[in-house]
């Protein structure tokens, strides 16, 4: 089985480590490192060579959107999926714009990763 390896970006240590948790139950699925700002999430980019980086749009020094303009900006960038606690159609259209390849709020990102775990 091949296996998705995931970098997750955001500025919350518990949202860090809660996804983390959840996404290691997952068959197939490796998080292959945290960061906590959008220039942490560049050079973990470059260093890691992640599948898909997971990004939160707001935090504090350089944003999620900026941080993926310039990952996007390099030959063979990773999937990004843009995640925020904001839904609306102007943070959508940021991230299309950024060059984003998806973009979920937070509730229903973890909302479907948990129906995804094998009940005991």
């Amino acid at each position: 089985m091949a296996t998705t390896r995931i970098l997750i970006v955001d500025d919350s240590a518990d949202f860090l480590e809660s996804v983390t948790r959840l996404l290691a139950a997952l068959p197939g699925v490796t998080v292959v490192g945290t960061a906590r700002s959008g220039e942490e999430a560049i050079a973990e980019t470059e260093r890691l060579r992640p599948d898909l980086v997971l990004m939160d749009i707001n935090m504090p020094g350089m944003g999620g959107l900026e941080a993926t303009r310039r990952i996007k900006a390099h030959e063979g960038a990773p999937r990004i999926m843009l995640l925020t606690n904001h839904d609306g159609a102007e943070y959508r259209r940021a991230g299309e714009m950024a060059g984003a390849d998806s973009f979920l709020s937070k509730l229903d990102f973890t909302t479907a990763i948990s129906a995804m775990l094998p009940r005991p």
